[in-house]
């Protein structure tokens, strides 16, 4: 039996709009990786793109009541898993995360869009990844985002939910000289 294109089409754009509408998730898998078209929220325009040297300094809050929502990637929001959101970078893209008052580092997965409010904020983390950068009480926090690829032992653990293998905090000095940076951007 041949099937028209117009029918193939048809039954594609469905299959796609009931997946818009709540249907199944997606599996969490690396692949493919999306960029996604160019959006617009609250007046700005976002166009993703792969970035392969990002290294950004910025502020990051957490989130974690949307439990349950669909993420930009399709997957099911788990605020228990080390996940976060970006505005621009592919989804998925793994980035370490350093606390500028700290120096303490994590690797999370990112899979999810925004955040949508300030220049400054550059990544909104879940509650899992805030608490493992240790900020998850203070909200908003000074960071360092930079895109990595890490080893597949430590992809397999984020994508399980599971956090990545610890890595050692950077040093005093490096901490100091990325704060410094930050405050002369105007941050």
């Amino acid at each position: 039996m041949m099937v028209s294109r117009p029918a193939l089409l048809v039954a594609g754009l469905a299959v796609a709009l009931t997946g818009c509408a709540g249907g199944a998730f997606r599996p969490v898998s690396d692949a493919p990786v999306a960029l996604g078209a160019a959006y617009r929220v609250k007046g700005t325009t976002y166009v993703p793109f792969a970035d392969p040297g990002y290294d950004v300094l910025g502020y990051a809050n957490w989130y974690g009541s949307e439990s349950g929502n669909r993420t930009a990637s399709g997957e099911r929001f788990r605020p228990d898993w080390m996940t976060a959101a970006h505005t621009t970078l592919p989804l998925p893209t793994y980035v370490e995360v350093t606390a500028l008052d700290t120096g303490q580092r994590i690797l999370v997965r990112i899979n999810d869009r925004g955040p949508f409010s300030g220049r400054a904020r550059i990544i909104d983390l879940s509650r899992a990844a805030a608490a493992g950068l240790g900020v998850a009480a203070t909200g908003s926090v000074a960071v360092r985002v930079r895109r990595v690829e890490p080893a597949e032992s430590d992809r397999a653990r984020l994508r399980k939910g599971k956090p990545a293998h610890a890595l050692p905090p950077i040093s005093e000095r490096e901490r100091l000289n990325l704060r410094r940076q930050l405050a002369a951007a105007g941050f």
